[in-house]
């Protein structure tokens, strides 16, 4: 027996091309139709007039035999159109029932589940819909959590992710409404799946009051990556940047662990809120980046956010993760308030028996200072570096210093020291230490800030690390 297998959107896309090519060739017919048709005579000679003339008539009679070409080829594409529409009416009319009959195996299955426990066996939780309303759990056996919902209103924080049961991935928490958190990442598979990512914590526009901070992450079972942190909320005037959330926890036999969520913008007058901390890994894998710190509002000096520390990678085997970068300082007018410095690098994750230190964040860079009076905003230092594993395992290397903040008619900010190396355990090198930023440019030039020193080395085998070029 053989089988036939039809695709109504290509049918489809197949059919305007063909209309496509006739109506080029249509346009070519018409074009070539008078010169072709009415040629000339070369002469005044009988033989010329011959010429012409049988010229003309084999062109007449290509003319007659296009006009029959077309007409087929629009019968062809009706006919294709035709077909193509047949074959999704087809498709249409088998997928209903074959999706009631689903709908109704499944409605069986989950029905002592759903009765008993208040969750279905198969399936994906339902999504929040209320302001703030958690998302549902995924079914026992397999299934996704539900999304939380958005708070919306102002202190309302977002819904929680609903969690997975055996296999599944958590839903995602929903942005907190303003100055409110964000809602927490569902909690991933028991067996296998992903964390939910943490909500976005709710931003603010009035006087006073901080800016949500972001939901953790959700953490996992056995195998599976911890879900990112959320974002922390952008502050109003007055107020400070929201925190960002936590990574969730990597797996417990494998999985890396979940980024921290960024800081939020400051508020006028206010700092940039802290980059959350990354993730842990479980037995083996990579913990997750620390978030960056949220900037200054460059209006009035406003201090950058510090770096995020990073996760710790597995207790068996894997590095520690990277520092969050700090957030950058804000500029100012006219010269006062002093402008705002840049952030501290997050400190880099330890290893745990095998495995490199993560590395710490970078420093935040001073803010602009529009005037003269106090020196531009100074760069932050460096995140120091995570520590080797225990057995095995080199130091992670400092952060880089932040540079100074420019004065175009002023002292520019100094850079901010390099981060200090990480040190090794037992075997592996110290992590070198991380370069000082440089100075800020102005009619005074700030200082460069000064090179990280190095992590010791393993006490049993390894070499001290570099200290860091000055900035």
């Amino acid at each position: 027996m053989s089988y036939v297998v039809a695709v109504p959107e290509v049918v489809a896309v197949a059919a305007t091309d063909l209309a496509g090519i006739g109506s080029t060739l249509r346009a070519a017919n018409v074009a070539a139709a008078v010169p072709t048709t009415e040629v000339l005579a070369a002469g005044a000679d009988e033989v010329s007039a011959a010429v012409a003339a049988l010229f003309s008539a084999h062109a007449q009679a290509y003319q007659a035999l296009g006009v029959q070409a077309a007409g087929f080829h629009a019968q062809f594409v009706q006919a294709l159109n035709g077909a193509g529409g047949a074959y999704a009416a087809a498709e249409a009319a088998s997928a209903s029932p074959l999706q009631a009959v689903q709908q109704q195996v499944l409605g069986v299955i989950n029905a002592p589940t759903q009765a008993l426990l208040g969750r279905p066996l198969i399936g994906n939780g339902a999504n929040g819909t209320a302001p703030g309303q958690a998302g549902g759990a995924g079914g026992l056996l397999y299934g996704n959590g539900g999304n939380g919902a958005a708070g919306v209103d102002a202190g309302v924080a977002g819904g929680a992710g609903g969690a997975a049961g055996l296999i599944g991935n958590g839903g995602a928490g929903g942005v907190g409404g303003a100055g409110a958190a964000g809602g927490l990442g569902g909690r991933g598979g028991w067996l296998f799946g992903n964390g939910g990512f943490g909500g976005a914590g709710g931003s603010t526009t009035l006087l006073g009051g901080d800016a949500g901070p972001g939901g953790a992450g959700g953490a996992t079972g056995l195998f599976g990556l911890g879900g990112d942190g959320g974002r922390g909320g952008d502050a109003g005037s007055g107020s400070n940047g929201g925190t960002g959330g936590v990574g969730g926890a990597g797996g417990w036999l494998y999985g890396a662990g979940g980024a921290g969520g960024n800081g939020g913008v400051s508020g006028l007058a206010g700092a940039g809120g802290l980059g959350g901390a990354g993730g842990a890994a479980g037995l083996i894998g990579v913990g997750g980046a620390g978030g960056t710190g949220g900037a200054g509002l460059n209006d009035l000096g406003e201090a950058g956010g510090d770096g995020g520390a990073g996760g710790t990678g597995g207790w068996l085997l894997g590095d520690g993760g990277a520092g969050g970068h700090g957030g950058n300082g804000g500029g100012n007018f006219g010269g006062s308030p002093e402008a705002g410095d840049g952030g501290r690098g997050g400190v880099g994750g330890a290893a745990g028996l095998f495995g490199n230190g993560g590395v710490g964040g970078a420093g935040g860079v001073g803010g602009t200072n529009n005037g003269g009076g106090p020196p531009a905003g100074s760069g932050g230092v460096g995140g120091t570096g995570g520590s080797g594993g225990w057995i095995y395992g080199a130091g992670g290397a400092g952060g880089f210093g932040g540079a100074g903040g420019i004065a175009p008619v002023g002292s520019g900010g100094n850079g901010g020291d390099g981060g200090v190396g990480g040190n090794a355990r037992l075997i592996g090198d110290g992590g070198g230490g991380g370069p000082g930023g440089a100075g800020g440019d102005g009619l005074v030039e700030g200082a460069g800030g000064g090179g990280g020193a190095g992590g010791s080395g393993g006490s049993l085998l390894g070499g001290p690390g570099a200290t860091g070029l000055p900035g």
